[in-house]
């Protein structure tokens, strides 16, 4: 009798060490990218053949006892990070608990919404396709006093940090309640002060920003561009054409590209365009903002060729300065020609 009892004993030993190997022992494959998606709209046998077909788990036998044991009903979908050898316990619990991985969007520069809405297709669950449905639709846009060529104003270039199955409007609200914390009284004042408004800023440092990389030279850019506007002079600046033409490749502007047809051509226009041309750095937005009081008309990059830029209120000396620069332009492109030639 005794010798039964035991083996019984010895039974529910195994037994129960087995179940708990299956249940809290390494059991997790991690998928390929590390991360396994559930998608909004699926549902508990969806999330099985994922795991499954994933090769995250073999069977779902062990799942399967493990989510009735925890009441693992409701499917939460999401970004979740799996790591190899993680038990079926923590697995259940992770999906259930909604232990969701954080998407970091990174925004430097975009410069068309639709590399905008590109970068949040690939971050995020929902494709370009939404994203660009929304920055085209004006009443998406209206309550936040934009438009669909205003819509880079809610973005300042930053690190934010989202669920993967957040919607575009949650995804451009967020921007958007950042961009307001942005615009505190401090930089709204000195907007002011340039008779600008923050959406004014926003597209004059945008045009900066495509200028130069030059910190020292932006706060007098954005003079000149200023002085331009108060003499109700065209602003005449080449980005806005590379802009209108959708070519951000071009490395001189000739007189061919600058009767272009359209409202962002500001050698056509007066004034700013009707929106940003890019989403310009914080660096680039402040410089507009503190920039100096000057008597800049014109400005044209310095004949070395070094990316600083030399600025005049003579229109002779500019045109002295503008000769040199394209000579030297002339002279690298022969150079670069002749070498092209010897090879």
């Amino acid at each position: 009798m005794k010798k039964l009892i035991w083996s019984v004993f010895l039974i529910l030993i195994i037994v129960v060490a087995f179940i708990g190997w299956k249940v809290l022992g390494p059991a997790v494959h991690q998928p390929e990218g590390k991360y396994f998606y559930v998608r909004t709209g699926s549902n508990y046998d969806s999330v099985i053949k994922g795991l499954i077909g994933n090769k995250i788990i073999h069977n779902s036998t062990w799942f399967n006892l493990v989510a009735r044991q925890l009441k693992y009903k409701t499917i939460k979908p999401g970004k979740y990070e799996l790591r190899n050898g993680m038990s079926i316990l923590s697995l259940v619990r992770i999906l259930k608990n909604d232990r969701q991985s954080p998407v970091n969007l990174v925004i430097i520069k975009f410069r068309t919404r639709e590399e905008f809405a590109k970068r949040i297709g690939k971050e995020f669950e929902t494709d370009s396709l939404k994203m660009i449905s929304f920055l085209t639709n004006p009443d998406s846009l209206q309550h936040y006093g934009l438009d669909t060529n205003t819509w880079a104003c809610a973005i300042i270039p930053d690190t934010y940090t989202y669920f993967w199955n957040t919607t575009p409007s949650k995804i451009f609200s967020k921007l958007n309640s950042a961009s307001q914390k942005f615009w505190a009284d401090e930089r709204k004042r000195k907007a002011l002060n340039h008779n600008l408004t923050p959406v004014q800023v926003y597209t004059l440092a945008s045009i900066i920003e495509e200028e130069t990389n030059f910190k020292n030279d932006k706060g007098n850019i954005a003079s000149v561009y200023i002085n331009r506007i108060v003499n109700g002079m065209p602003l005449q600046a080449d980005p806005t054409v590379k802009f209108a033409m959708r070519d951000f490749g071009l490395k001189r502007i000739y007189e061919k590209y600058l009767s272009f047809s359209s409202p962002y051509n500001t050698y056509v226009n007066k004034g700013l365009p009707p929106g940003p041309v890019c989403t310009p750095s914080v660096e680039t937005i402040d410089e507009v903002l503190n920039s100096p009081k000057t008597d800049y008309i014109y400005f044209v990059a310095n004949s070395d060729l070094n990316g600083g830029s030399v600025f005049t209120s003579n229109y002779e000396e500019h045109l002295k300065y503008a000769k040199l620069y394209q000579q030297a332009l002339d002279k690298q492109d022969s150079i670069r020609k002749a070498r092209q030639n010897s090879q």
